[in-house]
């Protein structure tokens, strides 16, 4: 990761505070939605990254988390169902010393704004993505969303969705995005080091969020969140670690073939050294994708932190090469020329 405090975006304002980013807007989300947490740490972690406040814009969709914007004292847009990419895109390809975030939900980023999410991904963009995963469609009340568990009883599927659920970590590193993420709304301290983390990588980050909707979905990652349950199915990962978890760290994940699998650390059969070593920085997407496949399989716990940072050219930067190459080779341009070149015609 490389220190864009010093580097990249100039003017430094190391006095900034929370309160800076606030906005005069009252916040209206349900009381208890995990959108205010997500809200919160990313206000406090704002400060501590040194760009002025002018070079900062949220670009949201359509859903409840693309209300943050409005609350962001920050330049923003809150733009139409699914297309927030695409309009971040623009702002980063205009204006490439900006810090861009896109504020999705997973029924936003993922159902009508399914093709603008994967080629986000793709370009590489140096745009930080914050997708609030709480399995529903909460704006719209309570319909089931691209991430519903199959079976989910919902007001649009009484009888359970046929569906079966994206995998949005999957989706992320099938599409070439090179960060790519997971925190919890209920644990502050590691959501902040991983938006800060997402923050200085140079590149598309992305940062799936399990985030509580506590009227129309409420306690859908509990078992992954709460206090009592999240030791024993979670496992947290950090780069050059072994795959370790539980409450006594008597549990480990090794490599059986090609499926990750749950072993025990007291009984002998097995030791740190049989264990998945997490490698973030790995080009190779085999062994992300495979932790990213264990959400679905009910005996392994659900990881936790950054599955993948590689460095890739960032398209802005390519886009500015290639206008100034074409330059150089034919100059300036001229849009009247261009306008009325090749095959035109005339309307009587």
């Amino acid at each position: 990761m490389k220190d864009r405090t010093s580097t990249r975006l100039p003017g430094a304002a190391p006095t900034l505070s929370k309160k800076d980013f606030e906005s005069d807007q009252d916040v209206r989300w349900c009381p208890g939605c995990g959108d205010y947490s997500i809200l919160a740490q990313t206000q406090r972690i704002l400060p501590e990254l040194g760009i002025p406040k002018e070079n900062i814009v949220f670009i949201s969709g359509i859903g409840c988390s693309s209300r943050l914007p409005y609350y962001m004292n920050t330049y923003g847009f809150h733009t139409i169902h699914g297309r927030a990419p695409t309009i971040a895109s623009g702002v980063k390809a205009a204006h490439p010393e900006l810090s861009v975030w896109v504020i999705t939900g997973d029924g936003d980023a993922l159902s009508i704004g399914g093709n603008h999410f994967i080629h986000l991904m793709r370009r590489n963009f140096d745009i930080n993505v914050l997708l609030f995963n709480n399995r529903i469609y909460g704006l719209t009340k309570g319909q089931y969303s691209p991430t519903s568990e199959q079976g989910k009883i919902t007001k649009s599927t009484p009888m359970g969705s046929l569906d079966t659920p994206f995998n949005p970590i999957s989706l992320a590193l099938a599409s070439g995005a090179t960060f790519v993420a997971r925190s919890l709304d209920r644990d502050p301290e590691h959501l902040r080091s991983v938006i800060k983390a997402a923050f200085e990588h140079k590149g598309t980050s992305f940062i799936e969020i399990y985030q509580n909707c506590n009227v129309y979905n409420d306690g859908a990652f509990f078992t992954y969140t709460e206090k009592e349950t999240k030791i024993e199915n979670t496992v947290f990962l950090e780069h050059g670690e072994p795959l370790v978890f539980g409450a006594n760290h008597d549990k480990g994940i090794r490599l059986n073939g090609f499926r990750p699998e749950v072993v025990s650390l007291t009984d002998g059969q097995y030791s740190l050294e049989d264990l998945i070593v997490h490698d973030q920085y790995a080009e190779d997407r085999t062994l992300a994708y495979f932790l990213s496949r264990m959400t679905e399989e009910p005996e392994l716990p659900h990881p936790v932190g950054i599955f993948r940072s590689v460095e890739h050219p960032c398209y802005e930067d390519l886009m500015t090469q290639q206008i100034n190459t074409a330059k150089k080779r034919m100059g300036e341009g001229d849009l009247e020329a261009l306008l009325n070149a090749g095959d035109t015609w005339v309307v009587e």
